[in-house]
């Protein structure tokens, strides 16, 4: 028996269940430093996100486990978009000093439990009290295949994709906002926003598939992420409106509310969706579990100083796509 020493017994508890840490080294070893949605050092992949109560997450929306896990989410996608598979987390964890001691004990546990059932060894942290909660993690990762996949891999004539569909989370958070009455009515999209399920192994398979791609995390909304990718490979991007694969409950929710279903699409972040490009034919993503439905939405062209990212509109006219998600500052 351990006594009383309460913060020793909070992370005694948290860690009691954790995976096993395995001393299994990096089998490439590369550097690559900050630009893309992972640093790398001697082989290990590195990333880390921060999520801060109010402002990622609010516990009257959402429990405390989906709060936790959508944490969880936006790091291992993360280590995705880089072509890699989470291995070990360094924890902070700000307990917020009005939380019950039910709350924290069920953060706890579903903190232990996110990272074990991800076979991610918890090696190290820090837990404070203070006015909000916040959880931020370091993750540390290894390459499923012999290189990572950079933003700035681009190439003119390659073409782009995405794979899931787009607009859910910016849509279930929109109805939290403006219509919480409705929550119930579109479940997916709520469900959604406060406790993404994304396919994490779908940056590792997509390094095995393709070898060179480019890829990033769609976590601050799409049009950011365009701009972002045509930035770093010096390339213009140039997307289909009528290949673009919105859910089809935003695309309900929008016909009930007469919302225009591109500012979701565009505009929504915290997707967690991957957007890639490559030369690869479409047929090899076709029936693929481990990447889901993949979508081209448009393609890559020689870059052009008046628009980096530009959309063909279903009625023929091209437009300007202009960076207008999600901003941390």
């Amino acid at each position: 028996m351990f006594p009383n020493l309460g913060e020793f017994n909070f992370i005694q508890a948290l860690l009691k269940d954790t995976a096993a840490f395995k001393k299994e080294p990096p089998a490439t070893r590369g550097w690559l430093g900050v630009g893309d949605d992972c640093a790398q050092f001697d082989g290990w992949l590195v990333t880390k996100d921060l999520s801060v109560e109010n402002t990622h997450f609010r516990l009257d929306w959402s429990t405390p486990e989906q709060a936790v896990e959508k944490h969880i989410v936006s790091n291992v996608s993360d280590i995705s978009a880089m072509g890699g598979v989470p291995k070990l987390a360094v924890l902070g964890l700000c307990i917020n000093k009005s939380w019950s001691e039910e709350t924290r004990v069920r953060v706890r546990d579903a903190l232990s439990r996110g990272f074990a059932k991800r076979g991610i060894a918890l090696i190290g942290g820090d837990t404070v009290a203070g006015d909000v909660g916040m959880f931020s993690t370091t993750l540390l990762g290894t390459l499923a295949g012999e290189s990572p996949l950079l933003r700035s891999s681009v190439r003119s004539g390659d073409n782009l994709y995405v794979n899931g569909t787009l607009g859910k989370s910016g849509a279930g958070l929109w109805l939290l906002m403006n219509h919480p009455e409705a929550a119930a009515d579109f479940p997916t999209l709520v469900e959604y926003h406060l406790n993404p399920r994304i396919r994490e192994s779908a940056g590792a398979e997509l390094s095995r598939l393709c070898g060179r791609s480019a890829c990033m995390d769609i976590s601050d909304g799409l049009s950011s992420e365009l701009n972002h990718l045509a930035c770093a490979s010096a390339v213009s991007l140039e997307i289909e409106e009528e290949f673009l694969p919105i859910d089809s409950e935003v695309l309900r929710m929008c016909e009930k509310y007469g919302e225009n279903p591109l500012k979701f699409a565009l505009n929504g972040g915290e997707e967690y969706e991957l957007l890639f490009a490559n030369s690869a034919p479409n047929s090899i993503f076709e029936k693929n579990a481990l990447l889901g439905g993949v979508c081209r939405i448009g393609k890559a062209l020689e870059s052009t100083e008046v628009f980096p990212v530009r959309m063909h509109r279903k009625n023929g006219e091209f437009l300007p796509v202009e960076p207008r998600a999600w901003s941390h500052i």
